[in-house]
């Protein structure tokens, strides 16, 4: 697994960020309607970025993958398509656990293969919702990392 250099980010790498986070979306949502992605990246850009701490790696100079933290949640975790399985999203939750103790994520009931990675990285299901929190019918599942 190669290993990437981690940077925090700012207001300036928004578009690099909306622009990968669309196309994580669309290679992992498969659940949501276009009008869903264009409704949820206008919130993105708008209003969570502003909200989380945003750390990144970067290949060069190409954002591959990033990631936004509040408290003890990893509010978000979103990687290029081109990058996934490569262990960018292992290193970044890595970190996250490591150095700013994240301990709960989120994750939408429909992306079984989020869904898989953090159950495999030790967190487990604490809750289900039915509603995502702008509340469309999109499940989410609540879960918490559990030390073995």
């Amino acid at each position: 697994m190669q290993h990437y250099q981690l940077y925090v980010l700012s207001k300036s790498d928004y578009p690099a960020l909306i622009s990968l986070w669309e196309s994580s979306v669309r290679a992992t949502h498969h659940f949501l309607s276009e009008a869903d992605i264009q409704s949820y990246k206008k919130l993105i850009f708008n209003k969570y970025l502003d909200q989380v701490d945003l750390f990144c790696l970067k290949l060069e100079d190409e954002i591959i993958g990033f990631m936004g933290l509040s408290d003890d949640f990893l509010q978000m975790l979103f990687i290029h398509p081109n990058f996934r399985g490569k262990g960018v999203g292992k290193q970044l939750i890595g970190f996250a656990i490591k150095n700013r103790n994240i301990k709960k994520v989120d994750v939408n009931e429909q992306n079984k293969q989020a869904f898989g990675f953090y159950k495999h990285l030790g967190f487990q299901i604490t809750d289900r919702y039915e509603h995502d929190a702008v509340g469309k019918p999109y499940p989410i599942l609540s879960m918490e990392l559990r030390k073995n």
